[in-house]
Parts: C-alpha cells; sequence; structure tokens
C-alpha cells in the first residue's frame, strides 16, 4: 500500500504542517524550490530530470522518473511533498532523516557527493553560505583527494556531536 492512499479521510494532508518545526517546513520549502526548476508550485517529471540533470545524472530514464512521480497521487505540490516526506521519516531516527535527505543527491549510492555541486548548493541556493561559512565547512569535513565528501560523517556529527577520534 503506498503512502497515497491512507491519510486521505479528514484532515489528511492538513495536518502535515503539524508534524514539522517551522525551521524543518522552511528547508522542505526549500529543497522543494530547488526541485520545481520551472518554479510552477507542482514537481514534474521534468523537474526531476533537470534538477537530475544538475547533479551530472544525465541519463535517467523516463520510467524511473515516471516512477517518482507516481508516488504521489496527484500533482506534487508542496503540502504533498511534505506529505510524503513526513511520511517516509516517520520513525525514524534523525540521522536515518539525515542521511536520507543527502541520498537524494548521491543517486548512484556511493556514500559521496562531489564538493563542487554542494558548494553549488550552498552558496547558490535560498540561505546562501558566505565564503567563509563554506571554508568552515571545508575545514571540519576536508574532501578526499577525488573531491567527495563523505556524507554520512557529516550527519553523524550533527546528531552526535563532534567526531569520534581514532587514537
Amino acid at each position: 500500500m503506498s503512502w497515497s492512499s491512507q491519510q486521505q479521510g479528514e484532515g489528511g494532508s492538513s495536518n502535515v504542517f503539524s508534524m514539522f518545526e517551522q525551521s524543518q517546513i522552511q528547508e522542505y520549502k526549500e529543497a522543494f524550490t530547488i526541485i520545481d526548476q520551472n518554479r510552477d508550485g507542482i514537481i514534474s517529471k521534468d523537474d526531476l530530470r533537470d534538477v537530475l540533470a544538475t547533479m551530472g545524472q544525465l541519463n535517467v530514464k523516463n520510467e524511473e522518473l515516471e516512477a517518482m512521480v507516481k508516488e504521489a497521487s496527484g500533482p506534487i505540490n508542496f503540502t504533498v511533498f511534505l506529505t510524503m516526506f513526513g511520511e517516509k521519516l516517520k520513525g525514524a531516527d534523525p540521522e536515518d532523516a539525515i542521511v536520507s535527505a543527502f541520498k537524494v543527491l548521491d543517486p548512484e549510492a556511493t556514500g559521496f557527493i562531489k564538493k563542487e555541486f554542494i558548494e553549488e548548493l550552498l552558496t547558490t541556493q535560498c540561505d546562501r553560505f558566505t565564503a567563509e561559512e563554506m571554508t568552515n565547512l571545508w575545514a571540519a569535513f576536508p574532501p578526499d583527494v577525488a573531491g567527495n565528501i563523505d556524507y554520512k560523517q557529516i550527519c553523524y556529527v550533527i546528531t552526535h556531536g563532534e567526531e569520534k577520534e581514532d587514537e
């Protein structure tokens, strides 16, 4: 049974905003805005294709895109988008939830995201990072020699505090 067939009764989608704190809703709104490439308020197959292309995924099959869009019962506006995340994250611990969000940017499931891609997103979208904030991020989480960032390590630090020191 898909998430869309549940919670369709009285108040099904209207309560979705109470599932999240205001700061979380704002972060999801920013993510929605990034994915909604044509800015029409609906995430379509073309929006997904375009956003994946910006991440270097140029050969995504039509069937894959259609499957993503069909996870929703209808057009994916912001309320539907938030509901989908709410259902997927229900019962997930915070680290799993954050790793899941990063996995959207890692369709090959490598566990890494290119430094240049993260930097472009963080400095050009929504609450933009300053040059100093980017310097601090890379000091805390230096990329490997290939320019990859281990996002699972970032998620660990976000949810557990400082990195474990190997001694």
